[in-house]
């Protein structure tokens, strides 16, 4: 029987010691899969029930502060959150070190010595007060036989020792933890970016019980309950209006600036303020399930998908520090017996080298900046699985657009319904009408919405993929479907072709009914442009990235609704299995993005480059299976994605390049004998600062249709 166990480890801070649980436990008998994730603190282990203490035990080897996570109860979950402890029981022993490190270096400046008794004395405080915690965990990375960032700082702080750099020893120590303080806070933002999304929704509804409202806690409610939400506050969980009036800011969940009427029948989202009249809402999800919810789990999720360049991080990190640690013995036994200065100046050298060494800033930039334009892009409706998805994003030449939902509204109506061969008009929506009873398709609903007689019920309903349906009604086989089904059954009269080409010369969707083997009429379906299509694709040709039409519908509608948005190149007519075939053609022009309703179009979505469904707040096939989502079904965010791929790569770049070019700098000045420890210490810590502020700049991304240049305030 297998099992999972959640642990939050409080000491990860850093990737370094989210590889030392993967080599403690991968491997482990009764460990099937483990899951790390650096911006919570949190270990997932997927094991045999019986394995369990053997993990737990393991984790308590490594000292980083594992403690199993246990689910929370309802009564919990409407608690409020225990607060964090106070900034100097956090950073007090490193404040105080702080102090004694510098009247260390102080006196040594004063009196020309760095080995008094007194200058011993106080810089011994400060590596005792600031030291504790690397030396421990540079004792587990060498237990288990793991060279991390930790065992680097120790041996440079003991060799400066054993060289009598007291003072130095002392603020190398500090400004260690310093780094680690600024890592720790660097990757606190990105996570509390990411709680920021489920502490939107309250914690506790007003819900209807034996005829009364009563506060109690969300996780209590169950789907299908009433809610009430007053004007002004936040919709507790996602659910379906019943009764009621309001204009909702819906911004939190879709980036959308300006707010929605919604009315009975409406769909609400967990997290988005009621702005004026009171709602009552059924709930339609539990609180775990709320589009909040799966948002930022998504989110959260979305760091195992990791770009190219991040592994690429990963792995260079881990042969980088070895391979440093035997150049600084090099450079101490080779200076010493053959350089000049005498071999307590090459070591000191050497030490110099390690610090500067480590890779704080190399393997701190790329998650950092990962996760802060995964939740920035979240915070205004793109929802993005991974990075890996981004570093597509910013390579997309082509973006494949379907046509219905898409560059249109998606909310088709009838526009006319004409009999042929002496029938009667209303037979034509009725037949269309009955064999559209169960599709969810937008034009299925359209011609359901504009029968007003009582449907017959149709019966042996068959989808026809791409084409059509059909069925028995009354007694009679009948279809209702495209120009091509129409020619494949033999149904279409010198009338009928009359009418196809007058309702699609006007831009509009027309299908062919028939009963038995005549045609019975047809009926014409328009769909109206979205207003802001017209600017999404203007805005990724300005970015150079072409826009293809691939549609279902006809050649003569799909050429008006792409001239109204602007779309110079169109392909109709097409089954799933052409769309298909349509992507691999693109591919062969550059990297493709198809951009669908993410479950009509899953085939071409899955064989893009990059799949992003227009997913319509609540939608849960678009969450958990594109690549991408639009939550805000603006085709705006299609730019906006590509935008912010290619500011993220190049951040990405910049950081890595920046990291690596401070560390050759002071190589150089090291062996030269030009660098201090200290110095080294303080060019690690001031370039981890400057990738970190670079990263956090991708919280600030702004929503669609948004200048870069507007200031922007985070929604929360």
């Amino acid at each position: 029987m297998n099992a999972q166990t959640k642990f939050e480890v409080a000491g990860m801070d850093c990737p370094n010691e989210a590889a030392l649980i993967r080599k403690r436990l991968d491997g482990m008998d009764g460990v099937l899969r483990i899951e790390v994730d650096v911006m919570r603190r949190e270990v997932v282990v997927h094991h045999e029930v019986a394995a369990k203490t053997r993990i737990v035990e393991a984790l308590e080897t490594l000292s980083l502060g594992a403690t199993e996570v246990a689910p929370r109860t309802a009564a919990e979950d409407g608690e409020p959150r225990v607060a964090p402890p106070s900034w100097w029981r956090r950073h007090g022993a490193l404040a105080l070190a702080g102090v004694a490190a510098a009247s260390a270096e102080g006196a040594s400046w004063a009196t020309g010595s760095e080995s008094s008794t007194n200058i011993v004395v106080i810089a011994v405080v400060a590596i005792l007060l600031a030291g504790r915690r690397p030396a421990a965990k540079a004792w587990v990375a060498l237990r288990n036989r793991t060279m991390s960032i930790d065992v680097l700082m120790v041996i440079a702080v003991v060799g400066a020792a054993i060289v009598e750099q007291w003072p130095e020893a002392a603020m190398v120590t500090f400004l260690f933890g310093v780094a680690e303080a600024i890592e720790g806070y660097s990757l606190d933002r990105a996570r509390s970016a990411i709680a920021q999304l489920l502490d939107l929704a309250p914690q506790r509804a007003t819900v209807e019980r034996t005829g009364e409202w009563i506060e109690v806690p969300v996780a209590v409610v169950r789907v299908g309950e009433l809610v009430r939400v007053r004007a002004g506050e936040r919709i507790p969980l996602d659910g379906e209006i019943v009764a009621g009036r309001s204009a909702v800011d819906q911004a939190p969940v879709t980036g959308e600036s300006t707010p929605v009427d919604k009315g009975v029948g409406d769909s609400v989202f967990a997290g988005t303020v009621n702005q004026e009249g009171g709602l009552d809402v059924r709930v339609t999800a539990p609180a775990e399930g709320s589009t909040i919810a799966r948002i930022a789990r998504a989110v959260g999720q979305a760091q195992g998908a990791k770009p190219k360049i991040e592994r690429f991080v990963d792995r260079f990190a881990r042969v980088y520090t070895p391979v440093v640690v035997a150049l600084a013995i090099a450079v101490a036994l080779g200076g010493g017996l053959w350089g000049t200065g005498g071999f307590r100046e090459w070591v000191y050298r050497a030490l110099v080298l390690l610090v500067i060494a480590c890779p704080c800033a190399l393997v701190i930039a790329t998650p950092v900046t990962v996760v802060s334009a995964l939740t920035g892009a979240a915070k205004n409706g793109l929802l993005v699985k991974g990075g890996k998805f981004l570093e597509m994003a910013s390579r997309i030449q082509i973006v494949a657009v379907d046509k219905t939902g898409t560059v249109t509204r998606g909310r088709p109506v009838v526009t006319d319904f004409v009999a042929v061969g002496g029938g009667i008009d209303a037979d034509v929506l009725s037949v269309a009408a009955s064999l559209n009873a169960h599709s969810e398709h937008p034009v299925a609903r359209a011609i359901r919405a504009a029968a007003k007689a009582p449907i017959p019920p149709a019966a042996d309903f068959q989808n026809i993929v791409g084409k059509g349906v059909s069925g028995i009604v009354e007694g009679t086989p009948a279809f209702v479907g495209s120009h091509r089904l129409a020619e494949e059954r033999g149904a279409c009269s010198p009338e009928v072709e009359a009418l196809l080409e007058r309702f699609e010369s006007q831009g509009k969707s027309a299908s062919v009914v028939t009963r038995g083997r005549k045609p019975l009429g047809v009926i014409a379906v328009a769909d109206a442009l979205k207003p802001t299509s017209r600017e999404a694709v203007a805005e990724l040709a300005r970015l150079g990235v072409t826009v293809v039409m691939l549609t279902g519908d006809n050649l003569r509608t799909a050429r008006h609704i792409a001239g109204g948005a602007g779309i110079d190149e169109v392909r109709a007519d097409l089954l799933p299995e052409d769309k298909l075939l349509a992507i691999d053609e693109l591919a062969k022009r550059g990297a493709v993005a198809m951009v669908g309703d993410g479950i009509n179009d899953a085939p071409a979505l899955a064989k893009a480059s990059l799949g992003i469904a227009m997913g319509r707040a609540g939608s849960q096939v678009a969450i958990e299976t594109a690549d991408v989502a639009l939550m805000h079904d603006d085709l705006r965010g299609v730019p906006e994605l590509v935008r912010l791929g290619r500011r993220t790569m190049r951040i990405l770049q910049g950081n890595i390049a920046f990291a690596i070019g401070t560390k050759v700098v002071f190589f150089g000045l090291a062996l030269a004998g030009l660098a201090t420890l200290w110095m080294a210490v303080f060019a690690d810590l001031g370039a981890s600062l400057i990738v970190v502020a670079s990263g956090l700049t991708l919280l600030r991304h702004g929503p669609p249709g948004v200048s870069a240049t507007q200031p922007l305030t985070l929604k929360s």
